[in-house]
């Protein structure tokens, strides 16, 4: 697994081995993400929810985003995503791209401010992953909490993944609305983005 574009670009990451509890998403999948989202990178604040190697947050941080947080609770992800981030850090230029910060939250108790955005002294984001384990409906679930918070900036874009057999809502109540999805072999990908606050990012080519 490697950092595919950017600053960071060829940097191999550690990846987890056989571990059954964390399983990133493949380079091919996120290389097909990152060409959806193309330019919108640049500069975006970034979440990284279930972030297991870090590897979506820090393709972000490589291309440009300005502040990246990476968020997980076991030990075992959060020892990764240090070790991957000093590996890119080795490459990245500071005065172009931004910062990383990794926080150890339980996402099951929910992301409003009061749990989640006080730890990562950031009010809303532009660019929200989630990537939980599979079956669990932890995808749903958290979709729901993000549509309840504060955590989306205007014309904010939260992709999911889960599944590629798994289905999640068409909008939630407030103000999250699906404008695309995508499978990639075994993956499926659920594009949200605000209601009434612009169009999401053009398909890929």
């Amino acid at each position: 697994m490697r950092i595919i574009s950017g600053q960071a670009r060829g940097r191999k990451l550690f990846t987890p081995g056989q571990s059954k509890d964390i399983r990133p998403t493949s380079d091919r999948s996120r290389e097909a993400l990152f060409n959806i989202i193309g330019q919108r990178i640049k500069g975006a604040r970034v979440l990284d929810l279930y972030s297991g190697t870090g590897a979506l947050g820090l393709e972000a941080l490589s291309r440009g985003a300005k502040d990246v947080v990476l968020v997980d609770l076991h030990q075992k992800a959060l020892d990764l995503s240090r070790r991957n981030l000093e590996i890119c850090m080795q490459s990245i230029d500071l005065a172009e791209c931004g910062q990383a910060r990794i926080v150890k939250h339980d996402l099951r108790r929910g992301v409003g401010i009061a749990s989640l955005a006080d730890a990562t002294q950031q009010a809303s984001f532009d660019l929200i992953f989630l990537d939980p384990p599979y079956g669990k409906g932890l995808a749903e679930k958290t979709l729901e909490d993000i549509d309840a918070s504060q955590l989306c900036a205007d014309n904010a874009l939260i992709i999911a993944e889960d599944d590629s057999k798994a289905t999640l809502p068409d909008s939630f109540p407030i103000q999250l609305t699906l404008s695309d999805q995508r499978r990639y072999g075994m993956s499926k990908f659920w594009f949200y983005t605000t209601k009434n606050r612009g169009e999401c990012c053009p398909p890929a080519n």
